[in-house]
């Protein structure tokens, strides 16, 4: 019996944006009846059938990695990212601080292997100094070796006024596609929908760098080598 690859995604975001509501819709095309807090960690598997109708088309296991996004679990979360091959950030689109807060996600998985800086940078209200937006653009932007998607949940609450997706430049910074929906509604990830698509995009890109050569890696900012195969530099800290 041939064994089935899996790939790795990580699903971050503030407490209480639906990051489980979201998982659980799209790994089993249901909504959650009775969503409830993550305390450290939660894993979600669906079964994904990479460049379906062709003749590469070849299934393997896509992991959801639910994180807790609890400031009070910060330090333990590093236990759960490793290995990493693709993130999805979600914020509630009636909480522009979640929203603002992606980047902090961001910044985390970023400066995972550096106290120092994780401290200064990632958790001070201060501006982005010109290496650490290029550090993060070199990771995230054009070449995207870790593939990146945002999720925008609780659509059926936006006031009207408000644009319904991202404000801020995140999206269009680490080249990334966004998906708006309400979890309670399973028709928001039907099949042929264009959330539907994008996510099957996604989850194909991730599993592209997955396969990517191990050696194609490039040299952070401090040194060690990130690789869009595998990144074993890619632990992130936990928070629900």
């Amino acid at each position: 019996m041939t064994s089935i690859e899996r790939v790795r995604i990580m699903v971050l975001g503030d407490s209480g944006v639906g990051k489980t509501s979201f998982v659980h819709l799209a790994a089993n095309n249901e909504p959650l009846k009775s969503p409830s807090w993550t305390i450290g960690c939660s894993v979600e598997v669906k079964l994904h059938a990479f460049k379906e109708g062709t003749k590469d088309q070849k299934t393997f296991f896509v992991e959801f990695w639910d994180i807790g996004g609890s400031k009070n679990h910060r330090n333990a979360r590093q236990v759960f990212y490793k290995p990493c091959h693709g993130a999805i950030f979600v914020h509630d689109l009636t909480n522009r601080k979640s929203e603002k807060n992606l980047n902090k996600w961001l910044k985390e998985l970023l400066y995972h292997d550096k106290p120092e800086e994780k401290n200064k940078v990632l958790w001070s209200p201060r501006k982005e100094t010109e290496e650490e937006i290029m550090d993060a653009e070199n990771l995230f932007g054009a070449n995207n070796l870790m593939p990146i998607l945002i999720v925008g949940t609780k659509l059926d609450q936006v006031d009207e006024k408000r644009p319904s997706s991202t404000s801020n430049s995140f999206r269009v910074k680490y080249n990334a596609e966004e998906i708006l929906l309400d979890c309670r509604q399973a028709r928001y990830l039907a099949a042929g929908t264009s959330n539907s698509v994008k996510l099957s995009r996604f989850y194909d890109k991730v599993i592209e760098n997955r396969q990517l050569d191990n050696g194609r890696g490039s040299a952070g900012r401090y040194g060690h080598t990130i690789s869009p195969l595998y990144s074993s530099k890619f632990y992130l800290s936990h928070q629900d």
